[in-house]
């Protein structure tokens, strides 16, 4: 069975725009990747969890922020490596500048025997609608479609 993810899709409106919350990947894979390397806060589903809680746990461990409020359904995304993300959206302020992500650890550098911590987000940003779609996986330009479908009278 493929795995399910459960991820939030914040935004705000500021200065007459748009804006949407992403967050970078940590690590030494992500380190120079920027176009298309962000994504939406998001992570896996324990067993048996409630998927909105999940999502809201998972903001929390990759960003450090409590998001409560209305949440609406934005819809389930199957990703290329075939993992799939539920994802609700959610009207919220987040202080990009203040992330504090929980670690992983893996081997580096590879085969080195020496295992290092990296922060599971290294950053985060508010982006308008069209740099989001530039800055997002690719895997993951459906949502902001879909979000701004629903925007749409």
């Amino acid at each position: 069975m493929p795995k399910r993810s459960a991820g939030l899709l914040i935004f705000r409106q500021t200065a007459g725009y748009l804006e949407v919350f992403l967050v970078h990947p940590g690590g030494p894979f992500w380190a120079r990747k920027d176009d298309g390397a962000w994504s939406i806060p998001k992570g896996l589903m324990e067993q048996g969890e409630d998927p909105l809680e999940a999502a809201k746990r998972e903001v929390f461990e990759e960003v450090g922020s409590k998001i409560e409020g209305n949440f609406t359904w934005l819809g389930e995304y199957r990703q290329p490596g075939g993992k799939t993300v539920l994802v609700w959206s959610i009207e919220a302020d987040v202080d990009a500048d203040a992330v504090v992500s929980n670690t992983f650890q893996i081997e580096w550098p590879p085969r080195s025997g020496k295992m290092r911590a990296f922060p599971e987000v290294d950053r985060a940003g508010w982006f308008r609608l069209d740099e989001a779609q530039q800055k997002i996986l690719k895997g993951q330009q459906q949502v902001l479609f879909d979000f701004v479908k629903r925007l749409k009278p």
